[in-house]
């Protein structure tokens, strides 16, 4: 399996590839800003997406969808409860002081318990409610990739409509921490880290 993280955009979200080395089919998680590199790093390994997996919607990570689709023609895959941002991004981004195309819109909404298959590469889907309505983790052979769920000591802010903290808390505890404890986590900020790890010294989660 192929794993690059690229850091994108003016608040640096972390955008994953995630690639089968045998079929070179691709999924590209959170394509936020900086289309044009995220398709260089796909052509350094010869990869086909066939996926944009969006895991919540705010702009940070989604905001390079519309050109990334009109490369590589993927779906674009979302939750449900976050599609109606993708056509709001243009606005949330101006009130950071930055600017976002709109999305289209989902392809197909992915819920808990669905799968995403591509080469010979299986994502399960976790719904993890809390940072946003629609917020999802994508887990697959140790490795689980949560966007704005949880981080290397913290958790994601519930401060923005429609998060809540006692949602996320239970999403975390009930859903990730149930993974095995070497699972590693790939962040939408900053350094991974692994389950076992934040079971054990995250303050947020103790």
């Amino acid at each position: 399996m192929i794993i690059k993280a690229l850091e994108v955009g003016p608040i640096m979200a972390n955008c994953y590839i995630v690639g089968c080395e045998n079929t070179k089919e691709a999924v590209v998680i959170d394509p936020g800003d900086d289309a044009d590199e995220i398709l260089m790093a796909l052509a350094k390994d010869s990869l086909k997406v066939k996926y944009l997996i969006n895991t919540h919607g705010h702009f940070d990570h989604v905001g390079a969808n519309k050109r990334m689709k009109e490369v590589t023609k993927a779906d674009i895959l979302i939750h449900a409860e976050d599609e109606p941002m993708l056509s709001q991004l243009g606005r949330a981004a101006a009130s950071f002081g930055l600017f976002a195309d709109n999305s289209p819109a989902a392809d197909k909404n992915i819920k808990d318990g669905d799968e995403i298959t591509f080469g010979e590469i299986t994502l399960k889907v976790i719904h993890t409610p809390g940072h946003s309505r629609g917020g999802i983790c994508l887990y697959t052979d140790g490795h689980v990739f949560v966007g704005d769920t949880l981080f290397f000591g913290s958790i994601g802010r519930t401060d923005l409509p429609g998060g809540n903290y006692n949602t996320l808390i239970s999403s975390i505890k009930q859903k990730l921490f149930t993974l095995p404890d070497e699972t590693i986590v790939h962040t939408g900020h900053g350094p991974e880290t692994t389950i076992i790890k934040e079971r054990r010294t995250n303050p947020f989660l103790l």
